[in-house]
């Protein structure tokens, strides 16, 4: 089969395309025919090796696992021993490990059924962006109707997926990106959008019961300055920083600081994902109530290009990969 390789870090170019063995599944496994499958921000951490703090999980000068890509979308080819909720030809979504590959082996319980209504390039773009929102806000941020809710970085994977998300909880929402992109932001039902370009959203004027910074950069002071008294911060991610530990200094602090102040500062627990938050995001996606965005889709031969679309900064939504 054909498969995007590596074998070690570094920029988009160590991708190549290359026949592989098919991978046959396990117990509790899945082989799934990939039809389509997503890229998100963990997938060029992982290529590039960074931060450092990753290698000794992932593999200290190469990846253990040679072919990236974990969101997917596709047919069930085969099922290993005591798979009993998915059967050869069943159409399902999730994650796995190696999903920029023509198939690859996911566990039974990282796939659900893919929503009635969605492509496979659409259903591709939703496991682990969406299931990272849907963690945040019922999980972490514990979101209740009523509340205010600000999404730092709107416009992203995860962040589309958070606004419509909270949207749906009864949240009354605020999403703040860049001018190019408050259309998206104010299309998708942000109650309000803020362009980050023009006014400063976290200058304390407002504050919100909830807030959601994906993949920024902004010191605990000033978000804290956003928070009602007794509010909740998420940080999902973040893209700044240093080599070593990539800007996920903000985490630790929001660690420490927590316990001695009435706020809820909490970095995004690392959590595997389970069929029952999928199952949770194809019922709101076949209510209508969330709508995957994709922003370009790409054949497998230009995943590269695809990682260099992303890491530009201007992706509104998701990147999808067809196979």
């Amino acid at each position: 089969m054909k498969a995007i390789v590596q074998d070690g870090y570094g920029p988009p170019e160590v991708l190549r395309v290359e026949e592989v063995d098919r991978p046959v599944p396990g117990r509790g496994e899945v082989l799934v025919r990939v039809r389509a499958a997503g890229v998100d921000q963990g997938v060029w951490h992982l290529m590039a090796g960074l931060p450092y703090a990753l290698r000794p999980v992932f593999g200290l000068r190469a990846p253990r696992v040679r072919i990236p890509g974990m969101d997917l979308a596709g047919l069930v080819e085969a099922v290993g021993p005591d798979v009993t909720r998915v059967r050869p030809g069943d159409e399902v979504y999730g994650s796995c490990t190696g999903s920029f590959a023509e198939y690859a082996c996911a566990k039974e319980d990282s796939l659900a059924p893919k929503p009635a209504g969605l492509g496979f390039e659409e259903a591709a773009t939703v496991p682990v962006s969406a299931v990272t929102a849907l963690k945040a806000l019922r999980e972490s941020g514990r979101v209740r109707a009523g509340q205010s809710v600000l999404v730092l970085g709107a416009s992203g994977g995860v962040g589309t997926y958070a606004v419509q998300l909270a949207k749906a909880f009864g949240a009354h929402v605020t999403g703040v990106c860049s001018t190019a992109k408050t259309d998206l932001v104010r299309s998708i039902g942000a109650d309000e959008v803020v362009d980050y370009t023009a006014e400063d959203p976290v200058d304390g004027s407002r504050r919100y019961d909830l807030i959601l910074d994906i993949a920024g950069n902004r010191p605990l002071s000033r978000l804290r300055r956003a928070l009602t008294a007794r509010g909740t911060l998420v940080i999902v991610g973040g893209e700044a920083g240093g080599r070593w530990i990539g800007g996920n200094e903000r985490q630790l602090g929001a660690l420490l600081l927590s316990p001695f102040v009435g706020q809820r500062l909490l970095p995004l627990a690392v959590m595997e994902q389970h069929h029952s938050d999928l199952e949770t995001l194809t019922e709101l996606i076949e209510a209508g109530a969330v709508t995957p965005v994709v922003d370009r889709t790409y054949p497998l031969a230009e995943v590269p290009d695809a990682i260099r679309h992303l890491r530009g900064g201007q992706v509104r939504g998701k990147i999808a990969i067809r196979l």
